[in-house]
């Protein structure tokens, strides 16, 4: 078993796109209208075009908003992207508007650090050595 696709709400799909791509990095994978302005929307990382794909998924249920406040107020990451280093690329975001909700901090074997990623969510950049 793999895991194939994995989600992460956001408010604006097209907004969502931009910071996805055009900050991080990813890469748009499918872009399917499934009417009422929503979109099967998906980015990959540009290192593994094949490998698991983000849903950029719309906000549209009910229960979306109180979970996502819950998890911003609490300072959950809504999802986590493993990167080779987190300092320089903590250095590279913030060079980019970029805001981080936690800086670059080592814990054992690893080093995080969380951001918001302009659509709801807090995201965190992890390296394990």
């Amino acid at each position: 078993m793999r895991i194939y696709i994995t989600s992460v709400f956001v408010e604006d799909q097209e907004k969502a796109l931009r910071f996805y791509t055009e900050v991080l990095g990813f890469v748009k994978k499918h872009d399917v209208p499934l009417g009422g302005g929503a979109r099967w929307l998906t980015v990959v990382s540009a290192e593994q075009p094949e490998g698991t794909e983000l849903l950029l998924e719309p906000s549209g249920h009910p229960a979306v908003p109180p979970y996502k406040t819950a998890l911003v107020k609490d300072g959950i990451p809504a999802v986590s992207f493993a990167v080779d280093d987190v300092q320089a690329e903590y250095e590279r975001l913030r060079a980019l508007g970029v805001e981080f909700t936690q800086e670059p901090t080592r814990m054992g074997p690893v080093t995080t650090a969380v951001f918001d990623d302009t659509c709801g969510n807090l995201v965190q950049i992890v390296r394990t050595s």
